[in-house]
């Protein structure tokens, strides 16, 4: 699903179809629901991984799509397994973000052990920045635009947390977006069961995606969240508001 021109409220950007569902699906969903237009940005069709192929890869992420909510699901198409930070994919990721000019960017972390998305990280950021700057790509013709904020999820245990996201009303819905990449999941049933295993299709790999999302709800006195990063200072209207919607640290 593509559209041009659009106006986003929050782009989710990721090396790999699935990857968002995973980490961000749940919130995409809840802010579907508030009426924010959420958008997919896949960097790869994930040609590189060990089960499916592109074209079952991209059903997949058009089912996992409609049932986030999104109004945009695209594909910049860059080699799977060869995400590199250059000029040709900074050029593809600033004319992306210049046409969907999104105000939020979720993406990944740039400490993460796979190159793909430690490198999309890196991209983002840098594309990012570029994006607003009047005489980047000028021949493309398109108005500079600068997302206002960055918030990466899928860090190392070792980080805390900027904020984390309540998605318990959400979370049947995240897993069924989970299960529509079935080439990709532990799933019986499936035909592509019978294909070569990997981390990711073992029954073992989704309890840890559970458990996941039970750690992070468990953090903010709830069932199922969903955490995030952010590394610039965050400018908050009401404090007040803010704080008091923690867990009560004496119940």
């Amino acid at each position: 699903m593509a559209e041009s021109n659009l106006q986003l409220d929050v782009l989710a950007i990721a090396a790999h179809p699935d990857d968002v569902e995973l980490s961000a699906g749940g919130t995409l969903i809840k802010l579907a629901g508030l009426g924010y237009r959420t958008g997919i940005l896949d960097m790869t069709r994930g040609e590189a991984g060990t089960r499916g192929t592109p074209e079952l890869r991209r059903q997949e992420a058009e089912r996992a799509a409609e049932l986030l909510g999104l109004a945009v699901r695209e594909n910049l198409e860059l080699p799977d397994a060869h995400i590199w930070l250059n000029e040709e994919s900074r050029v593809r990721l600033v004319r992306a973000i210049r046409r969907l000019r999104p105000r939020v960017i979720f993406t990944q972390h740039w400490d993460d052990a796979h190159p793909d998305h430690a490198h999309t990280a890196q991209l983002v950021r840098e594309a990012m920045h570029i994006a607003g700057l009047t005489k980047y790509d000028a021949e493309a013709n398109q108005e500079r635009w600068r997302p206002n904020c960055v918030a990466h999820f899928l860090f190392p245990r070792t980080v805390a947390p900027t904020f984390i996201v309540d998605i318990c009303a959400e979370h049947e819905r995240k897993w069924d977006a989970i299960r529509a990449h079935a080439s990709q999941f532990h799933n019986p049933a499936s035909p592509q069961n019978k294909e070569a295993q990997s981390r990711v299709s073992t029954p073992a790999f989704l309890r840890e995606m559970e458990a996941r999302d039970r750690y992070f709800g468990a953090l903010i006195n709830c069932e199922h969240g969903e955490a995030f990063y952010v590394r610039e200072a965050l400018n908050i209207a009401d404090p007040v508001e803010l704080l008091t919607r923690q867990m009560n640290l004496y119940s």
